[in-house]
């Protein structure tokens, strides 16, 4: 029998990268845990929760007797992740640190340390998902560099791996890797794509996994920590004031400290104000923060928006849409919101449009429209430009009766 695959596993510390070394250990690969990490911090205790984490996902590979190590991506996130999000803000965007991440470090740097460095047969991760390879397909793949023209040669990519759902529904994280490139899916392993969180957790139990076990899920941005994000963003941006102001007649409700504070459809705390009101848009040329009474006022709710060049996780757009440029499939923004049929446009940029079934509430630029055909991660673009409100489509029915 010739040598086992060897697997390189991108560790957290946490529960689910736990099982998945565990399934590939078991599954006869030679496994090598690797923990990254991305950001330099210390929490409100002076404690440094990176640490903690990777303590955790060493004595999990000492559980499982396979290799660790760590390696530092600070300077990469703070470049390509962490300082693209700061300008973001700063043009009134609201980004997604977690997909940009995805992409830039685990599906980029730390890919190409997995397969070059440590010269692996594959990488894996804890994501629930699944791609269309079988496992043995994975090892198979041969790294190519991109071409060194703008467009692939049509036949260089024969068969692409496509992205589809993971089994449990709930916990399914495509949306997290919708911007991964075709390269390094194909040299990726989901070992946990058949399996439920709870399935999941009684494994990590029987292996006697119990630290992992006992740490919280880890929500929301992770280097914000604990912090209130107003706080932490006024850290790295000048606070540029302006005024709260209402969408229906213009009134000045109150002062921010920035627009890049508050993001669309978030409640607005307004000094003096009894009720509640939320944000509904943003002027970063004014610093005018728009303001309306209610979580549901039609000038949160919008049906249609425009990304930048849409990236397709099989590289080349669906044949129906390159075809007539127009097809449907369904949307989301936000990772577990439930998915909404569209129609989406092709441009000739390779940017789209995207036209709603029903108007949703604060679709936000800078966010991601993920798009699904069945169970089929697609891929993704960003939100660059959003369709008019129900709000504005009111006033200029209004209007025109009133002509």
């Amino acid at each position: 029998m010739g040598l086992a695959r060897h697997v390189v596993c991108a560790m957290s510390g946490g529960v689910d990268s736990s099982v998945a070394a565990l399934l590939l250990k078991r599954r006869g690969y030679s496994v090598t845990g690797v923990f990254m990490k991305n950001w330099d911090s210390l929490d409100e205790r002076g404690v440094c929760s990176t640490e903690k984490d990777c303590e955790d996902a060493y004595r999990v590979c000492q559980a499982l007797d396979i290799p660790f190590h760590q390696v530092s991506y600070v300077k990469e996130y703070w470049n390509e992740v962490f300082s693209n999000l700061l300008r973001e803000y700063e043009k009134g965007r609201t980004p997604n640190p977690d997909i940009l991440c995805n992409k830039h470090i685990k599906f980029n740097h730390f890919h190409k340390y997995a397969i070059h460095t440590l010269g692996a047969d594959a990488m894996a991760t804890g994501h629930y998902a699944r791609t269309s390879q079988e496992d043995e397909e994975v090892f198979q793949q041969q790294h190519t560099a991109p071409p060194p023209t703008l467009f692939r040669n049509r036949f260089e990519v024969r068969n692409p791996v496509r992205l589809h759902k993971g089994a449990d529904l709930l916990k399914d994280q495509t949306f997290f890797l919708s911007q991964i490139s075709q390269d390094a899916l194909r040299q990726t392993m989901f070992p946990l794509a058949g399996l439920t969180k709870d399935f999941v957790k009684k494994m990590a139990a029987e292996a006697g996994f119990h630290h992992v076990l006992k740490k919280k899920e880890s929500m929301g941005i992770c280097f914000i920590g604990e912090r209130h994000f107003e706080e932490f963003i006024l850290e790295y941006l000048e606070p540029k004031p302006g005024n709260f102001v209402s969408i229906e007649d213009g009134t000045v409700m109150g002062k921010h400290k920035g627009w890049f504070t508050l993001t669309l459809g978030q409640r607005a705390r307004i000094g003096g104000q009894r009720d509640a009101w939320f944000v509904v848009d943003k002027d970063v040329t004014t610093g005018d923060v728009f303001v309306a009474p209610t979580t549901n006022h039609p000038a949160l709710f919008r049906d249609m928006l425009r990304t930048d060049r849409f990236h397709w996780v099989a590289i080349d757009p669906p044949p129906e849409l390159a075809r007539v440029h127009m097809m449907e499939c369904h949307f989301r923004f936000i990772h577990q919101m439930p998915l909404v049929p569209c129609t989406v446009t092709l441009n000739m940029d390779g940017s789209l449009w995207i036209c709603l079934s029903k108007p949703i509430r604060a679709l936000t630029p800078g966010q991601f429209a993920v798009l699904y055909k069945g169970d089929e991660c697609l891929g993704s673009g960003k939100i660059m430009q959003l369709g008019p409100t129900e709000y504005t489509l009111q006033k200029s029915r209004e209007n025109f009766r009133g002509c």
